[in-house]
């Protein structure tokens, strides 16, 4: 039996729930969470007293995967509001490096380097985000490319001396504590340490800091540290590593319009290809052209990605599409923060038989990682002998209840009902339902009962629960 102990980001499905279920899939896995009550939300940040008790009381265990974010700042979305001093932050991973340090588990950690949203939305940022996020935006995003395209006379700033300052003191303290991390991994504390370039662009501070960080690692010959773009799917990404590890599992990866897979997805830096290759080679996984063991099926975009939440829909029109006769899964890029309606439907004429599974979350980066980690569950758990389809065609159930049927259909109708979003899911229950219908006759799995939530308060995660 293999025990992994995880912290996560923050309490969401996809970081919480999602992994549960995943792992169900084999059951040679044991898998140790704090209580999802102990963890952080969009506005409360994470219990830490709670989290050190979690990791005090946890039996033996063979790995350790730890969201960094939780440790320091009590989250994710914590991580760029709250107002702890540096010296705060150390002595949390000090104490955390002490109780770890008893152990002979590995520690595969993710630390994040703060975002820099390009909108004026401050519903994970600070307050000042909503007059001024798209300013910091801009005026970060064109300092960074003046200084590397050598024009540094092209940046105007009209944010308030005030705003920036407090902006500015909050990025320098959060590198301050990566490069501390740094430290730690060359000390052999981490097995493996991600630093994860969240929302990104192809330039910003954050990516210069990203820069910085890679130089140092080289620099000192740091060779554990990894910098990759994405978030919500590194932990999930690290339990693939750790599963991978012996099996030297074979994907080929496979763009169905193979002449754009060069283009750069939303929310990212990187194109889609270097994206699909950089999660494959994080989850100890290798890239093939063929004698594969997987197909991954990246169902990208043509010229643009598509974004739900924006309203920029793009469904395929293809006449055809040639699903392999050997295993694959699939990962749906076409737009970010959703499936492609009309390829889903495609999925959904076929038989399951080769079927590893399927995801549409979010950003490119967010969806290609999951995918893998439900992929390799099911094949290893196939391998030895400890696969349970039960759990792995309820999992399925969830991500085309949540991907498609939700992000693609519904959320639209509970995005624009004026912040009333309990109501408005409730008014689409029954849409939903009947939506689910399609979902069970292609995984051939019919749930007694299905349940509905929007854990945060808004239209963007939605819980789904099913018995």
């Amino acid at each position: 039996m293999l025990k992994i102990a995880l912290i996560g980001i923050d309490n969401r499905p996809i970081c919480y729930d999602l992994i549960k279920d995943v792992l169900s899939i084999d059951k040679n896995i044991k898998l140790y969470m704090p209580d999802i009550s102990y963890l952080g939300s969009l506005e409360k940040q994470a219990n830490i007293d709670k989290i050190f008790d979690f990791i005090k009381n946890l039996p033996e265990i063979d790995y350790f995967i730890v969201a960094l974010d939780t440790i320091a700042y009590g989250g994710l979305i914590s991580s760029r509001r709250c107002s702890d001093k540096k010296e705060v932050i150390e002595q949390r991973i000090q104490k955390f490096k002490n109780e770890i340090k008893k152990r002979k588990a590995k520690i595969l950690a993710f630390s994040s380097i703060m975002r820099i949203s390009n909108n004026n939305i401050n519903e994970e940022e600070k307050e000042y985000w909503a007059q001024w996020g798209k300013r910091i935006f801009d005026w970060s995003y064109y300092l960074h490319k003046s200084e590397v395209e050598k024009t540094f006379n092209c940046v105007h700033n009209i944010i308030p001396n005030d705003i920036l300052d407090d902006y500015l003191e909050g990025r320098k303290r959060n590198f301050e504590i990566n490069k501390l991390y740094l430290s730690l991994a060359k000390e052999g504390f981490f097995d493996t340490l991600i630093f994860s370039k969240d929302d990104c662009a192809p330039f910003g501070l954050n990516v210069k800091e990203a820069m910085e960080l890679e130089k140092i690692a080289k620099e000192e010959n740091i060779k554990n540290v990894k910098i990759k773009t994405g978030a919500d799917e590194i932990p999930l990404s690290l339990i693939t590593r750790v599963l991978s590890k012996n099996n030297k599992i074979k994907i080929k990866p496979v763009f169905l319009k193979e002449d754009a897979k060069n283009l750069i997805s939303k929310y990212e830096d990187i194109s889609i290809e270097d994206c699909a290759k950089a999660q494959i080679e994080l989850a100890n996984l290798k890239a093939v052209e063929e004698n594969q063991d997987l197909i991954l099926i990246i169902n990208n975009f043509s010229n643009e990605q598509g974004d739900l939440v924006l309203g920029d829909i793009i469904n395929s029109n293809e006449n055809k599409v040639d699903f392999p006769k050997t295993p694959y899964f699939i990962a749906d890029v076409n737009n970010a923060n959703g499936a492609d309606n009309c390829f889903v439907e495609k999925i959904f004429k076929q038989n399951t038989k080769n079927f590893f599974g399927y995801c549409g979350y979010n950003t490119s980066a967010n969806t290609i990682g999951c995918a893998i980690f439900c992929a390799i569950v099911k094949f290893i758990a196939l391998k030895n002998n400890s696969y349970n389809d039960s759990a792995f065609k309820k999992n399925q159930f969830i991500r085309f209840l949540d991907d498609w049927a939700y992000q693609a259909i519904s959320r639209k109708f509970v995005q624009n009902s004026n912040h009333n979003y309990k109501k408005a899911l409730e008014d689409k229950k029954e849409e939903l339902d009947k939506n689910s219908l399609k979902i069970s006759s292609f995984l051939n799995y019919t749930p007694e009962k299905i349940t509905y939530s929007l854990p945060w308060n808004r239209s963007f995660e939605i819980r789904i629960v099913v018995r």
